[in-house]
């Protein structure tokens, strides 16, 4: 589904991917992680063109991602994206800021953008907030709308880009609830998270990088049992102490 190719990527004079080379297969969930820094979420903006590599190859499905529009555009109908932050409209209710992807970009009538909303909104257990708007919700309610907003385009591929970190420790468990559930749905999903426990739980894949580099790359059972790399043991001392 995703093949990264000796990926560079710079910001400016700063090299904050360097060589990178991953694939990720159909149905595969992968769980990055490393210390802040380290380009995970570079990584994981590259993937849907947010960010554009400089060298290397990376293709999505098949297509290759250029600079050009048009492989922009093909790849970013097959990836959805939930980000730190919600990025909610505020002033459209929850069943509003649903519909407005299908409506605009898929040109769905209203009434079948209506229903495809609810029934997202219902997998994401908030069926019952559909009308409220964004400041009558809780931080862990306003996530889960907008996974249920990626997941209105009915994505292929759904990138998450530490989709906890902004949020309250009781709201947190919601949130790994409803990833949970999209991840034994067998959505391909690449999820950037310091959530170990999440991780261990869902994750066929473990990547962990430092310093621009995939430093190292396994199933779960062995990368936490047994880490290869000095600094892939330092951090996860440091993150399952807390």
């Amino acid at each position: 589904m995703i093949r990264f190719e000796a990926v560079d990527k710079f910001f400016g004079s700063f090299q904050v991917l360097k060589k990178i080379s991953l694939e990720v297969a159909l149905g595969e969930r992968v769980v990055v992680c490393g210390p802040s820094g380290s380009g995970k979420s570079t990584l994981i903006r590259c993937i849907n063109g947010l960010e554009q590599h400089e060298s290397g190859t990376l293709s999505v499905e098949g297509t290759k991602l250029g600079h050009d529009h048009a492989s922009l555009n093909k790849v970013r109908s097959s990836v959805g994206m939930v980000f730190q932050q919600f990025n909610l409209f505020p002033h459209l209710t929850a069943i509003e800021n649903l519909m407005l992807g299908p409506v605009r970009a898929r040109k769905l009538p209203r009434e079948e953008a209506r229903d495809l909303a609810q029934r997202y909104l219902e997998r994401v257990r908030i069926p019952e907030q559909a009308d409220k708007y964004p400041r009558q919700l809780s931080g862990g309610q306003q996530q889960r709308v907008a996974i249920a907003r990626s997941l209105c385009m009915e994505p292929r591929i759904m990138l998450f880009d530490e989709p906890t970190s902004a949020l309250d420790p009781e709201m947190i468990n919601e949130v790994l609830d409803v990833m949970t559930e999209l991840a034994e749905s067998g959505m391909t999903m690449i999820c950037v998270t310091h959530e170990m426990g999440f991780a261990r739980r869902v994750a066929d894949k473990m990547v962990f990088m430092d310093h621009g580099e995939i430093v190292e790359e396994a199933g779960p059972e062995t990368f936490f049992n047994t880490p290869k790399s000095r600094r892939c043991q330092d951090f996860l001392q440091k993150i399952l102490q807390h």
